[in-house]
């Protein structure tokens, strides 16, 4: 009987600047579509990670919160999310639009790993938007201020890159056993990704209507049918106003973000939905120390 090839495993924290495109790096390492992905700024606001497969290597890919200056309690705890999930890894992976990296944010973000001990590589994301002579500046600055193990030019929307990127961590990992079994996708529960997709409708349809001012939760869950689950949602707005906005005239707005959102949990899940929401006005939700226990998140002091 041969004998079983050496296996490894690790925890790699995608950090970066809001809008660098961690989320959909994620969704391009996993094959699969697990973080919300969307064009305004911290759209990702818990820790979610996504397990893969690559060889004998199992990666534990930690997408975190974008970093950025905090104002409200919500954004000082996701931002420390993110810096934990940093420190806690194996490996952080720094994600940087190249168009973007002398930003303030990200110059923030370099200034800290600069002070930091801690397992580092770079990926400079979107470099199909950038010209050439734009990213070898890039990637010769962000080299000299971090010397990073490996510094890769990708496009994760495109998937340019990224199976290099996937190969190289893989062997970066440490040797080990695997650290969840082998067909799991990820650390969250069916629950709280279901959530996520239904939040993602809210971003992509009613766009700048209600920035910040939602979040979704699953209340009820009844998969007992082979190739169906119902499912219970609560959207949560802060004011009478955004209630309206979420429901629409006659309610073809929440209509729409039920049927997308359904076919999008059902796509996740391979079976089919049907979704019902419930949207309830709770003032200070994003103070509330529920909102985030359910988040994952440590409610800072003020």
């Amino acid at each position: 009987m041969s004998a079983q090839p050496d296996r490894r495993a690790g925890t790699i924290a995608l950090i970066g600047a809001p809008n660098a495109g961690k989320s959909t790096l994620l969704n391009a390492l996993l094959g699969a579509k697990l973080a919300i992905v969307s064009d305004k700024p911290q759209t990702s606001r818990r820790r979610l990670a996504g397990i893969v497969v690559a060889g004998t290597s199992q990666l534990v890919l930690v997408d975190t919160p974008g970093i950025f200056a905090p104002r409200r309690r919500l954004d000082r705890a996701m931002v420390e999310a993110a810096w934990r999930g940093a420190e806690d890894c194996d490996l952080a992976l720094l994600v940087v639009d190249a168009a973007r990296w002398k930003g303030e944010e990200t110059a923030a973000i370099v200034a800290r790993l600069e002070r930091g001990r801690r397992r580092l590589a770079l990926a400079l994301n979107k470099i199909d938007q950038v010209k050439r002579e734009s990213l070898l500046a890039a990637a010769a600055g962000l080299h000299a201020a971090l010397a990073p193990e490996r510094v890769f030019m990708i496009s994760a929307l495109k998937g340019d890159g990224v199976e290099d990127l996937k190969r190289w961590l893989a062997e970066a990992v440490p040797s080990g056993p695997w650290l969840y079994p082998e067909d799991q996708l990820s650390d969250a529960s069916e629950r709280v990704i279901a959530a996520e997709l239904t939040r993602e409708q809210l971003y992509l349809q009613l766009r700048q209507e209600l920035p910040y001012a939602a979040t979704v939760t699953t209340e009820q869950w009844l998969g007992e049918e082979a190739k169906l689950v119902r499912i219970r949602q609560t959207v949560t707005v802060a004011r009478p106003g955004q209630k309206g906005i979420v429901i629409g005239a006659k309610g073809a707005r929440l209509k729409a973000i039920r049927t997308a959102a359904a076919d999008a949990i059902a796509a996740w899940l391979g079976r089919r939905v049907d979704l019902t929401l419930h949207v309830r006005v709770r003032e200070a939700w994003d103070e509330d120390p529920e909102t985030y226990r359910d988040l994952g998140l440590d409610r800072p002091p003020d």
